[in-house]
């Protein structure tokens, strides 16, 4: 058992240690569960420091047989790719338990077991190289994030919970027949195996089996990007759910559909990904702007961060189909700044409704009068999310629009408008919330953010700052990881240099051939 096992068994631990305990000791759940949760969290800092930067293959692997028929193994391992999001996964569940602290009286005992659990089902996905193990782990975090909506959510939890099974069922079934199929093509369900065997052409698709098993996989990661028009089902969740859970589900959840086009779709059905990949990109600029314009509108705040989900995902499946590196390292960078700042703006949204016991935004007004460190913690998280130079989401989005420039520019022009959109709701909504006159119940209901809610708080503006002035603290691995990807994917789109302008002084040197980002590595590195 090496490090990477014991980050993904502690969760599980916890969560089987906190349904022993009396339901009666609710204080000491909670300790529980945030003890576990951080030292989860502290455990994966290791993963951090022992990631070896170069080497592009999987890294703290375990690789044991699991069940002998079918053989399914205990494939576990992380690269470039999925070391930042199982950090993404640890860094945000002890906030989340935390936020929940006072929030959660009724049935806490099975509220922060199913938060733990939910951890353990998050890393796991990222950290699996089996396809059935992956499998798993996509079904198990299903079931904690069905009852945290179902049980500890609104008024209408009854129906965004079942929404958002059956809509995330629809997409795992298809997935599930895909990997059957696969292991009855090649043999064996290790993603490793099964990508050497389809790109030396020892298991031969056809192209219409390519195209099936392609959008086979790809509707199940849609469904949870979400992608237009999949995505009906996020608005209702994230409204409805406790914000612990709207905290998770935005921050990691939504990562796993981007992650799995990015770790399946693209290496091993790269012809079919090709294929389809205009009208992916359509629907993705679709949901870009459609996201941002129905975000305009929203009179309910946690409905108004919901939809901006919508527009910024789009920026990753932009990103992931333009088939450059500054694209795809864009669109991964992008996941990251996506969980930071709307993981960030729906904990502070739940601030505000755990005062005012309102979303709506009609029912607040001069808010920074009350809370002004409050208020300044939202600016913050509101400039992240629309894209301020300094700021995480500014580094993504201008890698992802450089990157779909390279492929097509009609793309970057149109998908420009999502950002200019998204500071138009964003400032809108922050102006009628803090701003204006402060009416009674905001005055008599609405105090300054408290010591537990600075813990919460701060580290997710510190990542704000670090992630958008030192981007290179993250980018090389996964730079190489991508590198990787797109050369299995042999879709690599190249960046032709224009040759230097001639002079009178300096004939042209007709010897030399002209300069492409495929002739110094097939690297289209603009950054």
């Amino acid at each position: 058992m090496n490090l990477l096992d014991l980050v993904i068994a502690l969760p599980a631990l916890g969560f089987v240690l906190a349904l022993l305990m009396p339901r009666t000791q609710e204080n000491a759940i909670k300790m529980l569960a945030l003890g576990v949760s951080l030292a989860t969290f502290v455990l994966s800092l290791g993963l951090v420091n022992g990631f070896q930067s170069g080497q592009t293959g999987q890294q703290f692997v375990t690789d044991n047989i699991w069940i002998a028929s079918p053989e399914i193994h205990w494939h576990v391992g992380i690269d470039g790719l999925s070391l930042w999001l199982v950090i993404l996964s640890t860094f945000l569940t002890p906030i989340a338990i935390l936020l929940s602290w006072k929030a959660i009286h009724d049935r806490a005992k099975e509220f922060f077991a199913f938060v733990l659990l939910l951890e353990f089902g998050l890393v796991g996905v990222f950290a699996a190289w089996d396809l059935f193990l992956f499998y798993v782990f996509w079904e198990v975090v299903l079931v904690p994030m069905y009852f945290l909506i179902g049980i500890w959510g609104h008024d209408r939890r009854i129906y965004a919970a079942v929404k958002f099974f059956l809509y995330t069922m629809a997409g795992s079934v298809l997935m599930l027949a895909g990997i059957i199929f696969i292991y009855l093509r090649v043999g064996t369900f290790d993603y490793v195996q099964i990508l050497a065997a389809i790109s030396s052409g020892h298991a031969m698709l056809t192209h219409t089996e390519e195209t099936l098993l392609f959008l086979a996989f790809f509707l199940a990661f849609a469904i949870k990007v979400p992608l237009f028009p999949l995505h009906t089902w996020l608005p209702d969740a994230h409204v409805e759910a406790p914000t612990a859970g709207s905290v998770m589900l935005a921050s990691v959840m939504l990562k796993m559909g981007t992650y799995g086009l990015v770790r399946f779709c693209l290496p091993m059905f790269p012809t079919a990904a090709r294929e389809n990949a205009s009208w992916i990109v359509a629907l993705a600029i679709i949901g870009i702007v459609y996201g941002g314009l129905v975000a305009l509108v929203q009179p309910n705040m946690k409905k108004l961060v919901a939809y901006s989900s919508v527009s910024h995902l789009g920026f990753v499946v932009l990103g992931i189909f333009s088939f450059t590196q500054i694209g795809l390292d864009g669109a991964v960078y992008q996941m990251l700044n996506h969980g930071i700042s709307t993981g960030a703006l729906f904990l502070l949204v739940g601030f505000l409704y755990e005062r005012r016991h309102s979303l709506a935004i009609a029912d607040f007004g001069g808010v920074a009068t009350v809370a002004p460190w409050l208020s300044i913690m939202f600016l913050v998280t509101t400039l992240a999310s629309i894209g301020l130079p300094t700021l995480n989401n500014f580094v993504g989005e201008f890698m992802v629009l450089q990157g779909s420039a390279q492929a097509n520019f009609s793309w970057t022009v149109f998908a420009s408008l999502g950002v200019i959109i998204s500071a138009c709701y964003m400032l809108w909504m922050y102006q009628r919330v803090f701003f204006g006159e402060t009416n009674e119940e905001v005055k008599h209901h609405v105090p300054d953010l408290s010591l537990r809610e600075w813990a919460c708080v701060i580290p997710l503006v510190v990542m704000m700052v670090w992630m958008g002035m030192y981007s290179q603290s993250f980018l090389p691995v996964v730079s190489e990881a991508n590198a990787k990807i797109l050369d299995q994917s042999k879709m690599n789109v190249p960046l032709r240099v224009a040759a230097p302008r001639m002079t009178e002084h300096a004939p042209p040197d007709l010897s030399r051939p002209p300069v492409t980002a495929a002739a110094a590595g097939g690297r289209a590195d603009a950054r």
